[in-house]
């Protein structure tokens, strides 16, 4: 029988560790891509935050070291990756403004759900796992879309499957978007009432 480990108070764990390591990749991405333009190592540091998304998850459950500092960081790096890759991209036109218009939006939204939440007395929910999917689905995707525009031999193939893997991870990002905020709404009826 599976049971749901209770957040700790811990923050020098080996997931956290993996999450710090990934927050500090974002900026050496955007150095990488901005400064001298080097896409190649700039791919790699992108795929590398990409894919070790799930590692810190997984580590915390395995070892046991779930931490709400961890509950905190995760999504957090999830979310700095995305925006910082976004707003790169479209510096040097890899993906349209609208594209990155369209996750903004939601962010935007889901800060103003937050915010809701906050004034009635509440944390954030819990991440959805559709939410999680549309994440690694993107940060799947913009490593081959920057791919495929450093290289015009990958893009034939590359392209596509970048725009395939972007164009759901923004619909997916959007359906846990209206997931997170039907929650919201949930939790702001069921809350007692200020006299």
């Amino acid at each position: 029988m599976s049971h749901v480990q209770t957040p700790n108070a811990r923050i020098l764990t080996i997931p956290n560790l993996i999450s710090f390591a990934r927050l500090l990749g974002v900026p050496l991405f955007l150095y990488l891509f901005l400064g001298p333009e080097a896409d190649v190592a700039a791919v790699v540091v992108l795929a590398i935050g990409g894919t070790s998304d799930w590692v810190d998850g997984y580590a915390a459950r395995r070892l046991g070291q779930v931490s709400r500092l961890g509950e905190l960081l995760d999504p957090a790096a999830d979310r700095l990756y995305i925006l910082a890759t976004l707003v790169a991209f479209t510096v040097r036109e890899v993906v349209p403004w609208q594209f990155t218009a369209a996750l903004l939006l939601r962010e935007l939204v889901l800060l103003i759900a937050l915010a809701v939440l906050r004034r009635h007395g509440y944390g954030p929910p819990p991440v959805h796992y559709v939410g999680k999917t549309a994440t690694f689905i993107l940060l799947a995707a913009f490593p081959v879309l920057l791919l495929a525009h450093a290289s015009a031999g990958a893009e034939p193939v590359a392209g596509p499957i970048g725009w395939a893997l972007a164009w759901w991870g923004l619909v997916l990002y959007w359906v846990a978007g209206a997931l997170y905020v039907a929650q919201v709404a949930s939790l702001v009826r069921s809350a007692p009432r200020k006299t």
